[in-house]
């Protein structure tokens, strides 16, 4: 198994990306400036718990509301994801990491132990970034149901610390 890449740490700068989503933008975190950015990483289009995660991040009302920006992340092809995101009209853009070098730098690709089988591959995980690309906080196992609502919860945490 390879070794496991230390995840971003709370309150340290979001590593830098650009990654191409189904159309062939590139979208980097500078592009979002200003803005919350939920950075969900998912194993595959189109299976039941990834179809899951994304719809609640789609049809989740808190987060619209807070403006936040969403972003699905997958080593899957833009072929893939137009079809996932075209099947459950996903708002928001899926970005591809062909090769996985962008997951594996933020420790959401490596060992996975599903159900005491033990794995190489891309880790359920969610990160959120503040306005200033700091992280706020990161989920490593996230578990997809109330998971979009942790994430507004923790939005609405953040800002109202940064009033207070």
């Amino acid at each position: 198994m390879t070794d496991q890449p230390t995840p971003p740490q709370a309150g340290q700068p979001f590593p830098a990306f650009a990654l191409p989503d189904a159309q062939g933008h590139t979208h980097a975190l500078t592009d979002y400036a200003g803005k919350y950015v939920v950075l969900y990483v998912y194993p595959k289009d189109d299976t039941p718990g990834c179809t899951k995660e994304a719809c609640d991040f789609r049809d989740n009302a808190a987060l619209k509301v807070l403006g936040a920006a969403i972003l699905g992340v997958s080593a899957d092809d833009a072929g893939s994801h137009a079809s996932f995101a075209e099947k459950y009209s996903l708002p928001f853009p899926l970005l591809s990491d062909d090769g996985a070098a962008f997951l594996r730098q933020v420790g959401s690709y490596g060992t996975k132990n599903m159900y005491g089988k033990v794995t190489e591959g891309i880790k359920r995980q969610t990160f959120l970034i503040a306005p200033d690309g700091t992280l706020v906080k990161s989920w490593l196992a996230v578990k997809v149901d109330g998971h979009a609502d942790h994430v507004a919860a923790a939005i609405e945490k953040h800002r109202a610390q940064e009033t207070a």
